[in-house]
């Protein structure tokens, strides 16, 4: 049997080098804590487990990431992040949307310089928070996707987004 060339052997220790250091890259970034990778407050509420059953194998084509945090997953390398588990939010202001029969507010505070969309589903208790890294362009595909997730999180009747004109004073 031959022995592989120096060459060759110089092109297959590279290659198990760039493994070694883009695993450990990859870990950090889906782990990190800006993306608030950490078991919400409520994520071992029965509704959580439900949905984590749901969880598919991609999102807007982006393959679903290793994580063992409870009530927490994430695709395509942490471009998009789902966390179950959440207090749902006051009425607000923010922008709101609704994608297959979920509502999702935008959080602008959270945003705003932070790389990621911030959304969090309105009127479902325990509530899902979304961060979709900016780069991903079609955060219409992602709600869809997340949406189909989630909606088994029954909505309080009444809780729905309303835009700012239809909102009444109290």
């Amino acid at each position: 049997m031959r022995r592989p060339s120096r060459r060759a052997g110089i092109a297959i220790g590279t290659a198990l080098g760039a493994v070694a250091v883009a695993v450990p890259l990859v870990a950090r970034e889906v782990s990190s804590p800006a993306l608030e990778l950490r078991p919400a407050a409520r994520a071992a509420d029965p509704a959580c487990a439900r949905i984590a059953d749901r969880y598919p194998d991609r999102v807007a084509g982006e393959s679903r990431d290793p994580v063992s945090v409870t009530g927490v997953t994430s695709w395509g390398n942490g471009g998009v992040v789902l966390r179950c588990g959440l207090e749902p939010p006051d009425e607000t202001v923010d922008p709101c949307v609704e994608v297959d029969g979920v509502d999702w507010v935008f959080r602008e505070d959270r945003s705003t310089g932070s790389g990621y969309r911030v959304l969090i589903t309105y009127g479902r208790d325990p509530a899902v928070q979304a961060f979709v890294d900016d780069r991903i362009t079609a955060i219409d595909g992602v709600l869809v996707d997340l949406s189909d997730v989630v909606r088994p999180i029954g909505r309080a009747p009444d809780d729905a987004c309303v835009s700012t004109a239809d909102a009444t004073p109290r």
